[in-house]
Formats: structure tokens, C-alpha cells, sequence
């Protein structure tokens, strides 16, 4: 299979590329930069792309896009975090339908932050949007796959939760005050935390890319979301460390900001991969403690 993949140097995009590579398939990878072998150039900004190295792949992995818990949420910043993944998504849908040989499917980024926050309730891909900041993103973000659609290519669009890997993200960012005996609920800790294994984020796309024949929303969220709380207990249990103090919010604030805090430490969604289980994906790991210890190489 040939296989074009953005942000191909981020958490998931590199993990992505290693399977894509380790099982024989051909990756062309796009950056920004001057591109060497198996690479090709874009740049969304000024709206250019080597079109022609795009044609006779079989499919288009689009993760690309700025970090939102990059920095503080100032307007420049959320402006730059709607700007990447809208005006990166239009280029590569609308290159795609344009193409001579097109991919059968495209598979592009979204978040779980479509829903909003929603409390309690159980959000399957037919949940309508919530409201706030991350909710605009991720409608616009999906929008922005229209023209793809259109010329008939396959688009999935991969609401992603909380994605844990050592090696980035936020469970990189949580290891050294929890190893120090630091690591608390955030706020009341009963907002919900819905999370997938990095493994699982990469056989879920694996699977959808492969053999699968659903098209739209899917939620790459494990089958068992947690609380907040549940969530410090566990990661304090897997790691032999107390669960103390609460993390304090005024310090979250002044780092990320009044609203970031809002919608992505205090608010949550509970969240349930109906259309990736019923289309038949079967979770490595579908329990946090498992995945946890799996992840730290921690014994049971």
C-alpha cells in the first residue's frame, strides 16, 4: 500500500509510520521543509503542495496541525490552532479530489472535543456538537474535508481522546510530578477522561485505513472512559506513589489560561467507540490500569 501521512513527526504520526513501514507499505511523508527521500512538500500557509508526488497513493493519514495545549491560550494562539487545521485540511481534501489516481480513503485528525462538555452523558458519534472553543475547531476542522468527499474518496474522520504514551503528550507531562509523589485529582476529579493507548490509536487508524467501510465520524476513545479521579488513583497505583493534594487549578490557569483549563482539565466527555466496535476492532487495551502498566512496563 502507498500511503501519504501529515504530520508524520508528531506522537501519533511517527508510531503511525513505524507500523505503516514495519508491515512493508511505502510512506510518503509531508513536511514543510525541503524534502529528501519519500517525502514532499507542502506548505498550507501560502497554499502550495507537490500534487504531483500525491498521485497513485492508496490512502491519505492527515494528522497535521499546531498543538492546542502547546502554550497559553491567547487569541494568536487559538487563531494559529483553527488556522493549521482548517486551511491544511482544505489543501490536502481539495488536492485529493483534483488528483488524476486518488486514494480510496482519507483518514483526518478531529478530537473529542466536538461534543463540548456534556457531564455525565454517553457521547456515540450520532451526539451532536457541544459549544466552546474546541467545538469550533473540530466543526470546522471536519468541514474543511468537503471537497475529498465530494470527488467521492472515503473520509473518516478520527475524534481522538486523551492519547497515552510515554513518549509524548500528555501522560509524558504527568510522569515526573507523579513519580515525585505529586500527581492529584484536578479540580472535583469527576469529570470524565476518555483515553486510548497509543497502540490502540494506531491499529484503530491500521484498521480503518485497511478494511474497514465506515465513513465519517469515528471516536478512537478506549471502551472504558474514567473520571478524573479514577484516572490520578490508577496512574498513582501503576507508579507505587501516594495520591495526595489536588493538583491546583490556579497554577493550571495562570499556565494555559481560564478558558483552556475550562474546556480541557475541568470539563470532560465521556466517550464510547460505538462505530469502531461495531465495526469490528478489538482493543489491546480497553482498561486503564492494563494500559498503563503495558505502557510503563510496569508487572501486574
Amino acid at each position: 500500500m502507498k500511503v501519504v501521512v501529515s504530520g508524520s513527526s508528531g506522537l501519533i504520526g511517527t508510531a503511525l509510520v513505524r507500523a505503516f513501514e514495519v508491515r512493508g507499505d511505502e510512506v510518503t511523508r509531508l513536511v514543510r521543509r525541503t524534502p529528501t527521500t519519500g517525502e514532499a512538500r507542502w506548505d498550507p500557509e501560502s497554499n502550495q503542495i507537490e500534487t504531483a508526488a500525491l498521485e497513485g497513493h492508496d490512502a491519505v493519514v492527515h494528522l497535521a496541525g499546531v498543538g492546542i495545549g502547546d502554550r497559553r491560550w491567547s487569541e494568536e494562539h487559538k487563531r494559529a490552532v483553527l488556522e493549521s487545521r482548517v486551511k491544511g485540511t482544505t489543501l490536502l481534501a481539495e488536492t485529493i479530489a483534483g488528483l488524476i489516481h486518488k486514494p480510496r480513503v482519507m483518514a483526518s485528525a478531529s478530537a473529542m472535543g466536538y461534543y463540548g462538555l456534556r457531564g455525565d452523558e454517553v457521547l456515540t458519534e450520532d451526539a451532536p456538537p457541544g459549544s466552546g472553543f474546541l467545538t469550533d475547531v473540530c466543526t470546522q476542522w471536519e468541514a474543511a474535508t468537503a471537497a475529498a468527499e465530494d470527488a467521492g474518496v472515503r473520509v473518516v474522520h478520527l475524534r481522538t481522546g486523551l492519547v497515552l504514551s510515554p513518549d509524548g503528550g500528555a501522560l509524558k507531562q504527568m510522569l515526573l510530578p507523579f513519580k515525585l509523589g505529586l500527581g492529584g485529582r484536578i479540580g472535583n476529579g469527576r469529570q470524565w477522561w476518555s483515553w486510548i493507548s497509543i497502540d490502540d490509536e494506531v491499529a484503530a487508524i491500521l484498521h480503518l485505513v485497511d478494511s474497514s467501510n465506515v465513513r465519517g465520524p469515528v471516536n478512537l476513545t478506549a471502551p472504558n472512559p474514567v473520571t478524573n479521579e479514577e484516572f490520578t488513583r490508577t496512574l498513582n497505583g501503576v507508579l507505587r506513589r501516594p495520591t495526595l493534594l489536588p493538583t491546583p487549578t490556579f497554577a493550571l490557569r495562570a499556565m494555559f489560561g481560564s478558558e483552556a483549563v475550562d474546556e480541557m482539565f475541568l470539563g470532560g466527555q465521556r466517550v464510547a467507540p460505538a462505530r469502531l466496535q461495531a465495526d469490528g476492532y478489538a482493543f489491546r487495551h480497553p482498561d486503564l490500569e492494563g494500559a498503563l502498566r503495558h505502557l510503563l512496563h510496569k508487572a501486574t
